[in-house]
């Protein structure tokens, strides 16, 4: 997780050397001197405990979650091919008690999420993501 950590503050010292040490083009616009996209740099962290780490809840700006009931995590993760299967009980007995044990600490370290129903198709899902972002910025300015 610390690694995690140094490298979005590296990204956040210089989003356009980070982006260019790591192979990902950008957009000629917004490298132009005195284009008005010149500033606006957008990071997506996402994983498995993001919110569960103090270090990385003071970088962020925006918290997103996308959250979907037991049974259809249950359905989901049952569609899946793992090369070694889950063993039988799996889920039920670790994976989704663990799942709530870890939202539980995140909902305790984390006030600012803004959950997102995993229900919904993911379409659906990124125009509520893009339309906040968007939001946010134009209210920065």
């Amino acid at each position: 997780m610390e690694a995690m950590v140094n490298t979005v503050k590296g990204w956040q010292e210089n989003p356009v050397k980070f982006a260019r040490s790591h192979g990902v083009s950008l957009s000629t616009e917004a490298q132009k001197p005195g284009s008005k996209d010149q500033e606006v740099h957008v990071l997506i962290v996402e994983g498995f405990l993001i919110y569960n780490y103090k270090p990385l809840l003071d970088i962020y700006d925006k918290c997103f979650y996308i959250s979907i009931p037991y049974e259809e995590c249950k359905r989901r993760r049952s569609t899946r091919t793992y090369t070694v299967p889950d063993p039988p009980g799996l889920f039920d007995g670790h994976v989704w008690p663990m799942y709530l044990k870890h939202r539980k600490e995140m909902e305790n370290n984390c006030s600012n999420i803004e959950y997102l129903d995993g229900l919904k198709s993911k379409e659906d899902i990124f125009s509520s993501v893009y339309e906040c972002i968007q939001n946010s910025l134009l209210n920065s300015l």
